[in-house]
């Protein structure tokens, strides 16, 4: 019995899956297709580029793709070159694993405005992600919020308060490294709803904070509780006192250490975002928090800033064929499963909650599902890869090959400068063209 798979999405999900099927079913094939040249997904459009420790995860997935049964097909977006309704007459299972590739809505009057980004295309931006290399985003004011209190809003903050030098051996897009070096920013502005010990940061993203070499960062002492409520027991408890700890520290900085100041303003609402035609502002409104709700009390104070930037979460996008859940954001499934022989995995099965480890639990889980629905419904074998093939090829698709993609790797770390580990093409075309199409 020869079964095959297809896996939507190339990043972590996906990978995770494709290790599962392809040493439990080492005669299974499977494919992983993804709509960029590029695998990875959220490791290289996503994850900081100057958490280099954080990307070596892919040196897991490129074993996998060394596997003589696991292909990647590059280039290739359902519903534009092949249909999903096609995948499930090709494929034995097909696994959807598209991440949650959009930015949530604060919900707020003026959020629309020019000078506004969600986290999700701005990282795309500086990351070189080929659906933002043209963002462009104005950061020609001296005032920048970024509204959030988890980890991406630290990496946010992080990148646009560090110099050149500290980002040296980064990965960051020349382009964007530039446009950030060239802003005359001088507050930026971390702002949460609820108090220290409610935010999602991790200590040692936070921890950063503390060695800038132009950023000083600025808590106010009074908004620390001296520890958290009931007893510390769970790792996340430890991480959010850790955290308490860390502001403490930070608090006794001075604004006028040095030229760029971060503000973590704690119990703050976002009301509106100010101007006519273009961001001049943020209204906020302070909180306090009863029975774990941020309550306004009535109190307001407005931020000068020009650039807002959101990094509240994000939400899957409809994908064609699937059913959907608008109100969660997710592909509607149970524990995985959409329907007969089609699975969810990730984030766009929960939503976009944990790092990338906690995604391989989830995908494991999913694999097993995948796995017992084998063993109890045997239906004769489709025609797998061979059928796929044959389809783009009658249509003209420029598929890359994991051999291709070696060829974009290789000339994206040679045009990189200094200790820089890679320059990344941020442009379909650029990538093809390495490999003359």
């Amino acid at each position: 019995m020869s079964k095959s798979f297809v896996i939507v999405g190339s990043g972590p999900s996906g990978f995770y899956i494709a290790d599962v099927l392809s040493k439990k079913l080492p005669e299974a094939a499977v494919d992983i297709l993804d709509r960029l040249p590029n695998p990875f997904g959220l490791v290289r459009g996503g994850v900081a580029p100057d958490h280099q420790g954080t990307k070596n995860i892919t040196r897991q997935f490129e074993r996998t793709l060394q596997r003589s049964t696991v292909r990647f097909l590059g280039n290739v977006e359902v519903g534009r070159d092949v249909s999903f309704a096609e995948l499930k007459t090709i494929y034995d299972g097909v696994i959807v694993t598209i991440g949650s590739p959009q930015d949530r809505k604060l919900g707020i009057p003026g959020e629309d405005l020019p000078g506004v980004y969600g986290s999700w295309t701005f990282v795309g931006w500086y990351n070189g992600h080929p659906a933002y290399r043209d963002l462009e985003p104005d950061l020609s004011g001296k005032g920048i919020a970024i509204i959030g209190n988890g980890n991406v809003a630290l990496d946010v903050a992080r990148i646009l308060a560090k110099t050149p030098a500290e980002m040296a051996k980064a990965d960051i897009c020349q382009h964007a490294l530039e446009a950030i070096a060239a802003s005359p920013v001088e507050d930026i502005y971390l702002i949460g709803r609820r108090g220290p010990g409610d935010a999602s940061f991790t200590p040692a993203e936070l921890g950063e904070f503390a060695d800038l070499e132009r950023c000083v960062a600025l808590v106010d002492k009074v908004q620390i509780p001296a520890e958290l409520n009931g007893d510390v027991g769970t790792k996340d408890d430890k991480s959010r006192q850790k955290n308490l700890e860390i502001l403490r520290r930070l608090s006794d900085n001075r604004p006028g250490d040095k030229p760029l100041r971060l503000h973590f303003l704690f119990y703050a609402a976002p009301l509106q975002v100010l101007g006519h035609g273009h961001a001049q502002g943020l209204r906020l409104e302070r909180t306090r928090v009863d029975s774990g709700r941020a309550v306004h009390t009535g109190e307001i104070l407005e931020l000068p800033v020009t650039t807002v930037i959101t990094a509240i979460g994000y939400r899957s996008v409809p994908f064609p064929g699937l059913p959907f859940d608008e109100n969660r954001g997710v592909v509607l499934n149970q524990d995985g499963r959409v329907e007969p022989g089609v699975y969810t995995a990730g984030w766009c099965r929960r939503g976009p909650q944990g790092v990338i480890p906690e995604n391989r639990a989830d995908s494991l889980a999913v694999a097993k599902l995948i796995l017992e629905d084998l063993e109890q419904n045997q239906h004769a074998d489709r025609p797998g890869p061979v059928a796929l093939d044959r389809l783009l090829r009658e249509r003209g698709v420029v598929v890359v090959s994991y051999e291709d993609w070696l060829k974009i790797n290789a000339a994206e770390t040679q045009r990189a400068a200094g200790e820089k580990p890679r320059e990344k093409f941020a442009r379909v075309a650029e990538m093809l063209t390495v490999l003359n199409h």
